[in-house]
C-alpha cells in the first residue's frame, strides 16, 4: 500500500505524512511542485525521528509520477480521495496493492489527476464542513485501507 501527496502546500502536513507513513509501514510519495522549498533538509526537519523509518519517493512531477507507476506498479490502482466524489470510502473494496492520492490542501488535484484515476471516493463529512485535514484524512483512508486488507504492521 502506498499513499500520496499531490503538490503538497503545508510542510507541517508532509511531516505528519512522513510519521503516518513510518508508523503504518506504507510508502508514502510527494509529488511536487510542493508550496515550499523541497528539499533532503526540509524532509528531515519535517520527518523528525521518523525519516530513517519512513520510506518517502519524490516524484518531479504528474507526469514523472505517471512514468514511475508504469514501470513500478503498473497493477496498481490509483484511488483519488477528494470531495468531488458520490463514493463514500468505506463502501470501496481497497486491495493490497492500492495507491491512495491526496490532493493539495488549497485546491485538491486538477481534471486530467481525476480523468487518471481508477476510482474517486470521499469521507462522509457535516454539512456544515468544507473538508477533514489531509493528513487526518490519509490516516482514516489508510486505517480502513489496511483493516479491509489485513495489512496492519505487527508489533512484536
Amino acid at each position: 500500500m502506498r499513499f500520496v501527496l499531490y503538490q503538497p502546500d503545508i510542510p507541517q502536513n508532509l511531516g505528519s505524512a512522513i510519521r503516518l507513513a513510518a508508523c503504518l509501514e506504507v510508502s508514502l510519495d510527494i509529488i511536487e511542485p510542493c508550496g515550499f522549498p523541497l528539499n533532503d533538509k526540509a524532509i528531515k526537519r519535517a520527518a523528525m525521528d521518523y525519516g530513517g523509518c519512513a520510506d518517502v519517493s519524490r516524484h518531479d512531477s504528474w507526469e514523472k509520477f505517471k512514468i514511475w507507476r508504469a514501470s513500478s506498479a503498473p497493477a496498481s490502482r490509483v484511488i483519488l480521495f477528494t470531495t468531488k466524489s458520490a463514493s463514500p470510502y468505506c463502501d470501496f473494496l481497497f486491495q493490497p496493492d492500492d495507491i491512495l492520492l491526496f490532493g493539495r490542501e488549497s485546491a485538491g488535484v486538477p481534471e486530467d489527476v481525476h480523468a487518471y484515476t481508477d476510482a474517486r471516493l470521499f469521507i462522509p463529512i457535516s454539512a456544515q464542513a468544507r473538508s477533514i485535514n489531509v493528513i487526518n484524512s490519509a490516516s482514516m483512508a489508510l486505517g480502513e485501507a489496511l483493516r479491509q486488507t489485513n495489512t496492519f504492521p505487527v508489533r512484536p
